[in-house]
């Protein structure tokens, strides 16, 4: 049963990395397009990615972090975090999550 079910968490890996890696090709394209059409250079940040998705649940989230990991988790850590390109950030998370779902390779010689 084991083996059944760490493949199935390995194609949701992948399977939620192959999306995330869509959505930063999106993004990209975008950006790229709203660059070009402004004459200027545009990025959408995580900040305003999360605030059309859902607004409500970025304000509450800053009173659940400061209670939990002190007020210094919010300022540099996490502002800093929501102020990065979107698609930077989902290029990478679908990049790590491909990475924790692909198959180990089979071990050459006396390994095991």
């Amino acid at each position: 049963m084991a083996p059944k079910l760490f493949t199935m968490i390995r194609f949701l890996f992948r399977a939620f990395g192959f999306f995330a890696l869509a959505a930063a090709f999106l993004l990209v394209i975008y950006d790229g397009t709203k660059s070009i059409a402004g004459n200027a250079i545009f990025m959408t940040t995580v900040r305003n990615l999360w605030d059309t998705i859902n607004a409500a649940s970025l304000q509450s989230l800053k009173p659940l972090i400061e209670g939990r990991l002190g007020p210094y988790a919010w300022d540099p850590v996490f502002a800093y975090f929501l102020n990065a390109p979107s698609w930077a950030v989902l290029g990478i998370l679908g990049i790590i999550l491909i990475l924790l779902g692909r198959k180990r390779r089979p071990l050459i010689g006396y390994a095991r």
